[in-house]
Order: C-alpha cells, then sequence, then structure tokens
C-alpha cells in the first residue's frame, strides 16, 4: 500500500538542497546515553582493531596472498564504520532525529553498497586463495602471485562501485512520501525504498539485480569454492593434515557466515515483510558488532596475521628501548 500524504516529486522535491530526516532511536529515549557509550567504545575498538592490522601488514616486508586480502578487508571495513557508525552515534544522541541532505543520503547509500559489495567480492577472492592453497598447493606461488592479487583486489572494488551506484541512481529517482522521513540511523536501501510511493514492485528490482550481483553469485562462487575443497579433503588421509586444512579456512567461514547472514535477512526479502524497529536491531549488529569480530576472529585464528602482529609490536619494543637508551646515553653526558 503507498504511504499516506504521498506525491509525485516535484520540482522542489527533486531539489538537491531537499533533506531526509532520520528518525534514528528516538523511540529508546531512556537508553540513548547507555547505547551512545556502548557504540562509540565498539566503534573505536573496531577502528583500533582494523588499523593494527592494517599497520602490521604494510609493514611486513613480504606480504603472501592472505594477508594482503585482510589487508584490504581491514580498510574496506574501516572506511565501511566510517560511513554509517558517525551519523548512528548523532541519532542517540539528537532526541527528534538527525538531517541529512538528499545529496547526503545519496552518497551515504552508496558507498554503503558499495563497499558492502567489495567485501562480498573480496571473500569470493579470499576462498579462490584457499581453493588453490588446499586443491593445488603446487602451483599456489605461480597461481596467486601479487598481479593476480592486485587485479582480484581492482576489480572488487570497480565491481561494487558500479553496482552500488546503479543501485543508487535507481532508488534516488523514485517518487518519495512528502514527510522525507526516514525510519533508521542511516540512508538503508530497504528504509529509503519504504518511503516510495508506488503500488507495483518495480523499486524493487533494481534492489534484486544488486542482491544478485553482490550477495547469490558472491555465494554461490564461495559455496563452489568450498564443494572443491570438501571434495579435495576426502582424498586426505591423515587427520592432522584436514585438520590443518580446515583451520585455515575457518576465519574465512566465520566472517562469510557473518556477513551473508545478517545481508540476506535485510535485503532478500519483499518490501511488504519491512520492519523498521527489527531492520534497525538487526543493522546495529551488522554495523557495529561485526566489525568488531572480524579483526579479532582474524587475529586470533590466522597465524599470518598472528606473526604480523608479534613483529610489528616487537619493532616497537625495539624502538621504544632504542629511544630509553639514546635518553639515558644524552642524560650521562
Amino acid at each position: 500500500m503507498p504511504c499516506e500524504g504521498c506525491m509525485e516529486r516535484d520540482n522542489e522535491s527533486t531539489d538537491a538542497t531537499m533533506e531526509f530526516l532520520l528518525l534514528g532511536f528516538s523511540e529508546l529515549f531512556c537508553l540513548r546515553v547507555f547505547l551512545f557509550l556502548i557504540f562509540l567504545i565498539v566503534h573505536l575498538v573496531t577502528l583500533a582493531g582494523n588499523v593494527m592490522i592494517f599497520v602490521a601488514v604494510v609493514m611486513e616486508p613480504s606480504r603472501p596472498p592472505m594477508l594482503f586480502f585482510l589487508c584490504q578487508l581491514s580498510v574496506i571495513e574501516l572506511c565501511y564504520t566510517l560511513v554509517i557508525v558517525p551519523k548512528a552515534l548523532l541519532s542517540l544522541i539528537v532526541v527528534d532525529g538527525s538531517t541529512i541532505s538528499f545529496i547526503g543520503c545519496a552518497a551515504q547509500m552508496h558507498f554503503f553498497v558499495a563497499l558492502g559489495g567489495a567485501e562480498c567480492f573480496l571473500l569470493v577472492a579470499m576462498s579462490y586463495d584457499r581453493y588453490v592453497a588446499i586443491c593445488h598447493p603446487l602451483h599456489y606461488i605461480a597461481v596467486m602471485n601479487e598481479g593476480l592479487c592486485f587485479r582480484l583486489a581492482v576489480a572488487c572494488c570497480l565491481g561494487s562501485f558500479a553496482v552500488a551506484l546503479g543501485l543508487t541512481v535507481a532508488v534516488f529517482r523514485l517518487p518519495f512520501c512528502q514527510s522525507h522521513q526516514i525510519n533508521h540511523f542511516f540512508c538503508d536501501v530497504p528504509a529509503v525504498l519504504h518511503l516510495a510511493c508506488t503500488q507495483s514492485y518495480t523499486p524493487e528490482l533494481p534492489l534484486l539485480a544488486a542482491c544478485v550481483l553482490l550477495l547469490l553469485l558472491p555465494f554461490l562462487l564461495i559455496l563452489t569454492s568450498y564443494v572443491c575443497i570438501a571434495a579435495a579433503l576426502l582424498h586426505v588421509t591423515s587427520s592432522l593434515g584436514r585438520s590443518k586444512a580446515f583451520s585455515t579456512c575457518f576465519s574465512h567461514l566465520a566472517i562469510t557466515l557473518l556477513h551473508y547472514g545478517c545481508a540476506t535477512f535485510i535485503y532478500i526479502r519483499p518490501k511488504s515483510s519491512y520492519s523498521p524497529a527489527q531492520d534497525k536491531m538487526v543493522s546495529l549488529v551488522y554495523t557495529n558488532i561485526t566489525p568488531l569480530l572480524y579483526p579479532l576472529i582474524y587475529s586470533l585464528r590466522n597465524k599470518e596475521i598472528r606473526g604480523a602482529l608479534r613483529k610489528m609490536f616487537r619493532r616497537k619494543r625495539g624502538a621504544q628501548l632504542n629511544s630509553d637508551t639514546v635518553r639515558a646515553l644524552t642524560g650521562v653526558w
């Protein structure tokens, strides 16, 4: 059903100076301060974790493909949280919701979808890396060379940004309700589509196409990789060998399940089943909690990341000792 007070956008509503009102968490008045403090701490810890992984990988003189992809994942997560979380924190401290311009809302949606899509494609590249490492170990170095890794990284970004641009343009060309009130803490696609004043399913087609390209197709490619990996492991007679091979895939599988689980719940469903309160809570999880878990999962489960972090702290400790020695000698003289 179309929303009440809907109308075709006139010249004023298509003006770039038009604003949307993000209602945020206006219904949770008593819990705002508590939620603000909790998610501010989570945000800062997430930023620190991803920056630490990024710096550790950059300082590593030789970077295997998995470290290269993890570095790109950390950069994506940094940008991803910076696009969404500051506005979400603002919505927790502003009583009547926060405003966002038409251009600002479109830009936020574009970068959110593009970065989320880049992560989907990057997970495919990482699954391919695991497939080659386990199924074709003798050819791993030749296949997963630096040039291929760089081309995969660029393709992940360009592909996702192109799909996100098409989706954003399609969404913001729709006629919106007169109120322009978005019952969310950021310009998420379902929340903005909910304002579209149309009874047809046409507005959902761009979202459906984006879901196929950014969610369904990457997931099928990842599933294919792991079917091949599982088939290869069946021929491994040593239980220790199977366990070691599986442990190299655990981190990637955990991130994949977290990412696709939340994204599937939010986006692969009809507009009629949209529930603002439910969507906001799920969005809080996948924009705050899951980015926090990613560095923890990789730093605890990935041997290469642990080694890079140890080397980084060792260099920092050595630099601090050298600095203390210089100060001590300067004091003597």
